[in-house]
């Protein structure tokens, strides 16, 4: 993401002595996906939150200048206005926590957000995205141009041969996955990344963001990264600067929700056309 972490020496025996109680961290999953994560009177607040970890992303193969026009102007103004009247938090400034693109895309967001008046920043994936399997020299530079047009923050698709032969890499956020696998975001994965994330800031005073990508669709899965957050980082760790949601659709549902919360009735598809 962006520029943060100045990095540490890297103490290859420290984490050649970590060890996963997987029955442990299945239960602590079980857990976090079973029980009411917020009372019922305090979720449209917490789904608002939510609304502001967002990375709103459109990483399809057939994107074009006015598709990511269409995701920036919602990136802006994530829910109905008149909801947030509703709710008494219209003059807040709501919107996503960035957009995140493709690196070609990168100048139409810049050039949308800009005609929008908005600092949202733009995100994009690099390096090879979703694989990673391109040579060093491409991967620096679709980074390059991806910054020369405008990116602040780079999704690093790391070479995961070096990962699996023990050739660590840095980073200042660390991502579950691109969301282009079979299997993505899952909060028994997740749990040993946090902890690893904890770990490590007390063990070097260094915070390292996380970011969830891929699968988290509904409004009840962003209550539950959240709490899961505020439960194993603490509520330092519940600020766009260090925790990020990778999804597209997922604003949708909880526009949904937020609707539902306001008028008691859940919205027909012409009542939210922009979700």
């Amino acid at each position: 993401m962006s520029a943060r972490n100045l990095g540490t020496e890297l103490d290859l025996s420290w984490i050649s002595k970590i060890q996963v109680n997987q029955p442990a961290v299945l239960r602590r999953a079980e857990q976090i996906q079973a029980r009411r994560m917020v009372k019922k009177e305090w979720q449209a607040a917490w789904l608002l939150k939510a609304v502001t970890f967002i990375d709103l992303t459109t990483l399809s193969g057939d994107d074009t200048s006015s598709n990511v026009q269409r995701l920036c102007y919602k990136a802006k103004y994530p829910i109905r206005e008149d909801l947030l009247k509703a709710l008494n938090v219209h003059d807040k400034g709501l919107t996503t926590a960035a957009v995140c693109v493709y690196p070609a895309r990168v100048c139409d967001a810049v050039k949308a957000l800009k005609a929008a008046g908005s600092t949202i920043p733009v995100a994009s994936v690099a390096t090879g995205f979703p694989a990673g399997q391109t040579h060093l020299k491409t991967r620096l530079e679709e980074i390059r141009l991806a910054v020369e047009d405008g990116a602040t923050e780079i999704d690093v698709v790391i070479n995961r041969t070096l990962v699996l032969t023990g050739q660590w890499e840095g980073s200042d956020f660390i991502k579950t996955s691109t969301g282009k696998e079979a299997v993505n975001a899952t909060f028994p994965v997740a749990i040993v990344m946090l902890r690893a994330i904890r770990d490590f800031f007390w063990k070097t005073g260094n915070k390292i963001g996380f970011k969830p990508a891929g699968g988290i669709r509904s409004a009840k899965d962003s209550l539950a990264w959240l709490s899961l957050i505020k439960e194993e980082l603490g509520d330092e760790w519940l600020t766009p600067e260090l925790f990020r949601i990778g999804a597209s659709t997922l604003l949708s549902d909880i526009e949904r929700q937020i609707y539902h919360h306001v008028t008691g009735r859940y919205a027909a598809y012409h009542d939210l056309p922009m979700s």
